[in-house]
């Protein structure tokens, strides 16, 4: 029972970042984004899945917290295009 409540979990968390990734991409802008706040958050998901690995516990919830992973560092990947072109722009 507990994986179905840590898969709505990360179903409900997961749903959120391709809208973020959607928003970095067509703003091309940093501004009003946390880069440290995203590493946490990158953070808490690779220790999700070291708990899944070190307790033997791969199943479908482990592909839930890798894809999220994903998901969040194509963000932070945007943070770093983003910011450099708001240097760009401030160049101008």
């Amino acid at each position: 029972m507990s994986a179905f409540f840590e898969t709505i979990m990360l179903i409900c968390f997961g749903l959120s970042w391709p809208i973020s990734v959607h928003k970095s991409w067509t703003s091309r802008t940093a501004k009003g984004k946390s880069v440290f706040f995203t590493y946490a958050i990158i953070l808490g998901y690779i220790c999700g899945i070291l708990g899944k690995i070190t307790v033997g516990n791969i199943n479908y919830v482990l592909a839930l917290y890798v894809l999220n992973t994903l998901m969040v560092s194509a963000d932070v990947v945007l943070y770093y295009r983003n910011r450099r072109l708001d240097k760009l722009g401030e160049e101008q």
